[in-house]
């Protein structure tokens, strides 16, 4: 049986807490939509860190009666974060010739098959149908930004808000000395880790996240025990019975827990994987719109209009009960045409119609382009190119760890390589995937992705998991390039 790819349930007492112990992460996304009124003097706001090395990006949520009806300065729209929620936001936005801001976020970048969404009757992964959608609101003119976002204020003013949510970990002993060592929230992100690779692992939680994440597991690992605080799951009727037919699942192996019993078992496993739900990301709000007991915008039935004037929350902020794909679309189309019929409503709408441009012609891909090793370049990829550097170079050298399926990853990268074009010159970068390549990652101690190492005179100078705010990345090598 311990040799066998299947899934066994035990069951072990969780506690939900939200994560504090990652101050420094990108925030999981969220739209706001702020919405331009000219009836009160000006008033300026931090939206998000636009910096050319120190200074910051102030969009005004006012503007002074003399402003010309031009608008210059002053957005129609601006929605921080993606996701379904977002992206159909900036899709509708644009196509009605507001010209939106989108600050991109990740959200379902960590959900391999979606199956369930319209149109894609073979399913699509998570990544690739965020991909799709970004492509789609950037051909209607949406600006995409990968900045970080800092502070928001929405105490006056007509704004949208719409938001994800953030995973929570389980109140687990040592839980922070051996988080991203061995404890992870993420799957997706840490199971092609060479950590994991043909060992046992567990998963914590009954409901379709857990069960995902315990499915995905099986391609790497040899057993996967699925840890669960009932006798039955709650996972959708899809994904149990997609678990009992692929994974062997059965009923019960009821291990019984220290809360019910005062006893305790011993389970061996290499890796602990959470999924036991989210909580929603709307810190960023609090003391400002009207939120429930648990932290949801509240908003009128039927509708995105929260407590204040203006807002409107869509996605899975606002939705403590559905939490799909295609409702936080919905939502987030609904956000979109109220803030529409708002700006008409006022007479505050300015468009901004798209000037016509012809077909772009399909770049060579760098495979093409790149057939050797050039120390002159500044970007590289693969295990030769890194270790031609490691032993020649004598700048900085940029390693990015990344896998195939790591939502994440594709969040970071372009952050990244904003920041890498930055310094040129004085930094080499090159990325890694875990999967073409795991004997680099594990011989660098890689155990998620994606993660970050500078080495600098063949001596590694730091070790960046997650993703964090550009100002973080971008600090470290101006200090050491």
């Amino acid at each position: 049986m311990a040799a066998k790819i299947g899934i066994g349930i035990g069951s072990v007492p969780t506690h939900r807490v939200p994560i504090t112990s990652l101050p420094n992460a990108l925030p999981p996304p969220q739209s706001l939509i702020f919405l331009r009124r000219f009836s009160t003097p000006r008033r300026a706001f931090h939206v998000g860190s636009f910096r050319a090395r120190t200074s910051t990006l102030r969009l005004r949520a006012f503007s002074e009666a003399s402003t010309s009806s031009s608008g210059k300065g002053i957005e129609n729209v601006v929605i921080i974060g993606s996701g379904p929620a977002g992206y159909t936001a900036a899709i509708y936005a644009a196509r009605a010739n507001l010209k939106p801001v989108v600050f991109e976020g990740y959200q379902l970048m960590t959900t391999t098959e979606v199956e369930n969404f319209p149109g894609f009757p073979d399913g699509i992964t998570g990544p690739d149908l965020m991909d799709r959608m970004r492509r789609q609101a950037e051909r209607w003119g949406a600006e995409l930004f990968q900045e970080d976002v800092e502070y928001i204020d929405v105490k006056q003013g007509p704004f949208t808000v719409q938001s994800s949510e953030r995973k929570q970990k389980a109140q687990v002993t040592r839980e922070d000395e051996f988080w991203s060592r061995g404890i992870s929230a993420c799957a997706i992100c840490d199971g092609a880790s060479p950590l994991f690779k043909g060992q046992v692992l567990a998963v914590v939680g009954g409901g379709d996240t857990a069960t995902e994440e315990a499915m995905y597991l099986t391609k790497y690992a040899r057993h996967v025990h699925l840890l669960v605080r009932r006798d039955q799951l709650r996972a959708s009727k899809a994904m149990q019975d997609r678990a009992w037919y692929l994974l062997n699942l059965q009923y019960p192996l009821p291990c019984p827990s220290k809360a019910d019993t005062g006893e305790e078992s011993v389970l061996e496993a290499k890796g602990l994987f959470y999924g036991i739900g989210h909580s929603p990301n709307s810190q960023l709000l609090e003391g400002q719109v009207q939120l429930d007991s648990s932290g949801y915008i509240l908003v009128e039935e039927g509708s995105a209009k929260t407590s204040v004037e203006g807002v409107f929350a869509a996605g899975d902020v606002q939705d403590h009960e559905w939490r799909q794909a295609v409702t936080a679309a919905g939502s987030g189309c609904i956000a979109a045409l109220s803030v529409e019929r708002y700006l008409v409503i006022k007479d505050l709408l300015i468009e901004f119609h798209q000037p016509k441009t012809e077909e772009v012609k399909k770049e060579l891909t760098d495979r093409d382009i790149h057939e050797g090793f050039d120390i002159t370049l500044t970007k590289h990829k693969g295990q030769y190119a890194l270790r031609k550097l490691y032993h020649e170079s004598p700048r900085l050298i940029c390693v990015l760890y990344t896998a195939p399926t790591c939502g994440p990853c594709r969040t970071l990268k372009p952050i990244l390589s904003k920041v890498i074009d930055e310094f040129d010159q004085n930094v080499h970068f090159v990325e890694i995937d875990i999967e073409e390549d795991p004997e680099i990652a594990e011989a660098a101690g890689i155990m998620g992705t994606p993660c970050v190492q500078f080495f600098k005179n063949k001596e590694m100078l730091r070790t960046v998991s997650g993703v964090k705010m550009k100002s973080e990345y971008r600090e470290f090598i101006e200090a050491n390039k």
